[in-house]
């Protein structure tokens, strides 16, 4: 139930590249399988021989192999290990699991936790910043799955410049320290016992128990990491220490890691795609009021500017053809400093009694420094246009003259941005002689992040210019040099200033001045709390259920945006060459490999401290609380279940339901412009929403032989809207004309998930599975935008009409079916390899404004995974290849289908065991230097072109 309370993606992309990239996986997929079906059939040899003919046993845990198997097989040393481990839980399971195990204390497959997510098959991730941080699972957006540190949910904020995912439910995985994981679960198949509120799947971080581990167990790394595009150096390290006493009762664990990373990323961006018929041409009004184009003798539209040319095409052909809305060369620096302590302390005052106290404290600094150098053609130059050239229904070249307010801008932007999370869990666990089982669990964590504060400061220039652009690159040239400050000028555009519709007051009287940027607050705060119980009721009397389990949480969360801020003026026009600061040029090089070129790839560059003096020295309104761009979520849910285990005749499984109640109430401010109030104060607004859904899972194995077993599960699941989407103010760029807001009467994501696998273990060490899913989604919830909302501009001092507001919808139904193949294997001679490919195809009843079915976001139809690795001895080595194809990622400006061209990633690692207890290891992050490529619907409208540069680490680290 549901109450509320108060108030085809068209075009024809590159054939032979996608033939090529194609043909490259095929190969790839066709060698592994191969690879892995020879082991297979060596292994199955050596299974029917009389050393290894025995049936195994009920648990199926091979935690290590036993005399008659190493007398025929392969030397497991640590990585191999790793994965019989993740095997075995997967083997074991009654739902539809995937793992990936570490090898030992602090030493994790990957040096960031998303990473060693995506290579599980049906998984993937979104490298946008160089590096994993989001997950997305069995093609749902990362936003609808979630994560749980060890089966709860943690508290996350981001560092407010990040569009990944903003204000979602999941987890930033690049703040969590590989060294603090024992192991990872993915669950594709919910079961009523697990937390509710994922929608592809829940991944649940296991971490070390002192109690579990040997007296005095220590573990430290140091290491070095160099970035290639940003060419600097970062140092990591970290730390364990593990202790408990003689009888086992009592025991601490204490961790901490440090890392930095300094990120450059630079590239072009383009702001969405306009036709050229309102900007190029002259328009007039019908006998209807509607604006059309004026036309000459000839019949085609006249142009705003009758001395410019277009070739490829008439002029008809230009009115109807596509122009970027904006061209942006971006340049972005990043330096990221995350520290991380963790304990554990556990206590057994009985053998069938131990009390668990854990604690987290991540402390990230992610203060970054951007600026962007754009043309907006049409908008700002349309009727200077020179020349345009017209090449399948795109302008691909133009040429304007100079500009009669602007041609270009240059915004600098210096952010103090950090992330905090503390959490804090109590457990209680007893278990009887009989199986009987209860766990008391009680939990707080808190997060912090955003931008405290952001400094804003823009110039502009009338330099006349011309653009070229391909799908995989663009050319941007002024006439004149843009790295010159005297060819730049601060905005002359003198008005009554007004902020959060109140006049700025400045010695008795309205200020009369044009504003040339400011300095935004806005920190994000998300606490949860939680509390519950789980029960395990032993059944006895020989039946085919074995076990009752019972349990019961109730959580409340508050998700909270506040937001400050300062406006900052200048009542007369200053340039370049007159703020009284020291100026520099982009440094060389920045866009090579981009894809980026042409002189406006060098532009006027602003330090930090330049920047801050700058706004420090002009005029400034007091700091005051933005009530419109601050809000508030606050959700409480209560959730009871009642599962039966059954193993019976060679079948076992699980079947259950799960009762979950939620309430929402969003507190946000509306600001809703008329003709007679055209800036109106932000008005405080409070909307009530709850809902009550019961969730059954059902799961089933059936071990057909002791080495294969197969698999089918159904689960009705919920996913709740991001908090930011539930809060309806609306927050607006007065530059680009963009503006966003929230819907508090989202309803949840509502899915039917089936899954079938077929599960085939040869051998310790070896699997072949294949996996078939179905996702039936209802309610889902996409941004849709309305293009030309009026809305009061702070930087014209008016109501302007020309916004595109972005706002989430429940747009519909969705179905997602998906195939994955998974392989793994010890081949030979300490030869091994991982291999998976994963096919996911998707139908939506969303159509967008171009009539094309809406593709869900991060959603790839093929993805491959290709790990090949060797152990002998003291050596190891590891190469890791990911590909994925295109996703659509979301709906951008003017109804934009922004999607993902494919991209390949190769890391690589080595590690070499100077002594038992030492380790050396080199990694290598991104060799293949891939461009992150983005497009508008089609190929031939790209809009961005980023490059990270490759990372290579060297650590060092000791245990004993």
């Amino acid at each position: 139930m549901t109450r509320s309370h108060e108030g085809r993606r068209s075009g024809v992309e590159g054939l032979e590249e996608v033939f090529m990239k194609g043909l490259r996986n095929l190969i790839l997929v066709t060698t592994s399988v191969v690879g892995l079906a020879s082991a297979a059939q060596a292994q199955t040899v050596q299974a029917d021989s009389p050393a290894n003919a025995q049936t195994r046993s009920d648990s199926q845990a091979t935690t290590a192999p036993t005399e008659a198997d190493t007398a025929n097989d392969i030397v497991v040393t640590s990585y191999a290990q790793s994965l019989r481990n993740a095997i075995d839980i997967k083997r074991n399971a009654n739902a539809v699991v995937d793992a990936i195990s570490a090898e030992d204390i602090g030493k994790f497959p990957d040096r960031n936790v998303a990473e060693s997510l995506s290579h599980i098959p049906g998984v993937s991730i979104d490298r946008r910043f160089g590096e994993g941080e989001k997950v997305a699972i069995l093609g749902t957006d990362p936003a609808l799955n979630r994560m749980l540190l060890d089966g709860h949910a943690l508290a996350t904020a981001d560092w407010g410049g990040n569009d990944n995912d903003p204000s979602s439910r999941t987890f930033n995985y690049s703040l969590l320290a590989p060294e603090l994981v024992d192991r990872l679960e993915v669950y594709k198949s919910p079961e009523a016992r697990l937390e509710d509120g994922s929608l592809g799947g829940t991944v649940i971080v296991r971490t070390r128990r002192p109690l579990d581990l040997d007296a005095n167990s220590i573990f430290a790394s140091a290491g070095y990491s160099y970035n290639d595009r940003a060419d600097k150096g970062n140092i990591r390290g970290s730390g364990l220490y593990s202790w408990k006493n003689k009888d086992e009762t009592f025991g601490i664990l204490l961790a901490g890691t440090y890392d930095r990373q300094q990120l450059v990323r630079s590239g072009v961006e383009f702001f969405g795609y306009e036709q050229g018929a309102g900007r190029f041409f002259q328009t007039q009004q019908d006998a209807d009021g509607n604006s059309v184009l004026v036309r000459g003798a000839d019949n085609q539209p006249v142009l705003k500017n009758p001395n410019a040319t277009v070739s490829g095409g008439s002029r008809q052909d230009l009115a109807d053809a596509y122009l970027p809305f904006g061209i942006n060369y971006a340049y972005f620096q990043q330096k990221r400093e995350r520290a991380s302590i963790a304990g554990t302390v556990q206590y057994r005052p009985t053998d069938d009694l131990t009390f668990t106290v854990t604690g987290l404290h991540i402390k990230g600094n992610y203060n970054n420094y951007s600026q962007s150098m754009y043309t907006i053609p049409g908008a700002w130059t349309g009727d200077v246009l020179q020349s345009a050239t017209v090449s399948n229904g795109v302008v691909t070249q133009a040429s304007f003259g100079a500009a009669n307010s602007q041609s270009a801008q240059l915004d600098t932007l210096v952010r103090r941005t950090s992330l905090k999370t503390d959490n804090l869990n109590f457990f209680a666990d007893w278990e009887g002689d009989g199986g009987a089982k209860i766990s008391f669990a009680g939990g707080w964590s808190k997060a912090t992040g955003g931008r405290n504060p952001e400094y804003l400061f823009n110039v502009q220039t009338k330099l006349p210019f011309s653009y070229a652009i391909t799908p995989t690159s663009a050319e941007v040239n002024f006439v004149g040099d843009p790295t010159d400050p005297a060819n730049y000028f601060t905005n002359p555009n003198n008005n009554d200033a007004t902020i959060e519709g109140k006049p700025v007051i400045i010695n008795g009287q309205q200020l009369n001045a044009a504003q040339i940027g400011g300095l935004d607050y806005s920190v994000t705060t998300d606490r949860d709390a939680f509390g519950g119980f789980d029960a395990t009721l032993p059944l006895q009397g020989g039946g085919i259920f074995t076990d009752l389990l019972i349990g019961a949480r109730v959580t409340d969360h508050v998700n909270r945006i506040d937001a400050r801020g300062v406006n900052t003026y200048l009542q007369q026009s200053l340039t370049g060459d007159q703020l009284g600061v020291d100026t520099l040029v982009t440094p060389s090089g920045v866009f090579d490999g981009t894809g980026g070129s042409g002189n406006a790839t060098q532009y006027l560059n602003l330090p930090d401290q330049a920047v801050i003096d700058i706004l420090a020295n002009a005029i400034n309104t007091p700091l005051i609380n933005k009530v419109g761009a601050s809000s508030s979520v606050r959700e409480s849910t209560v959730a009871s279940y009642v599962q039966l285990n059954f193993d019976s005749s060679g079948f076992r499984g699980n079947l259950g339901g799960r009762l979950v109640y939620t309430r929402d109430i969003s507190r946000y401010a509306l600001t809703l412009p008329t003709t007679e109030n055209p800036n109106p104060v932000p008005v405080p607004t409070r909307t009530s929403t709850d809902y009550l859904k019961f969730l059954p899972a059902f799961n089933i194995a059936y071990e057909v032989t002791p080495d294969l077993i197969l698999r089918g599960a159904f689960a009705k699941v919920i996913a709740r809207p991001r908090y930011q989407d539930l809060a309806a103010s609306i927050t607006q760029n007065d530059v680009t004309f963009d503006a966003g807001g929230g819907n508090p009467n989202l309803k949840p994501y509502e899915s039917k998930n089936y899954e079938l696998t077929a599960e085939y273990y040869p051998k310790p060490g070896a699997l072949i599975s294949l996996e078939l899913y179905r996702r039936e989604i209802d309610n889902y919830i996409v941004n849709t935008r309305v293009e030309g909302v009026s809305l009061f501009n702070s930087l014209q001092g008016q109501v302007v009409s020309g916004y595109s507001v972005s706002r989430p919808i429940n747009a519909g139904k969705a179905k997602v079916n998906g195939v994955l193949i998974n392989g793994q294997a010890e081949i030979w001679g300490g030869f091994g390899i991982q291999a998976n490919y994963s096919y996911q195809d998707s139908s939506t009843s969303t159509v967008i404004a171009d009539s094309a079915v809406l593709n869900l976001p991060y959603l790839s139809k093929h993805t491959v995974n290709v790990i090949p690795y060797f152990e002998s001895g003291p050596f190891q080595a590891r190469v890791n290849y990911n590909y994925r194809s295109a996703y659509f990622r979301t709906i951008g400006r003017l109804g934009s289908q922004e999607m993902v061209a494919p991209y390949s990633q190769l890391d690589a690692q080595i590690a070499y065991s100077i002594t038992p207890n030492v380790t050396v290891t080199l990694n290598a992050q991104n060799l293949l230097d891939e461009t992150y490529l983005q497009y508008s619907g089609t190929r031939d409208r790209p809009s961005a072109f980023y490059k990270n540069g490759r990372t290579f680490v060297a650590n060092i680290s000791f245990r004993m």
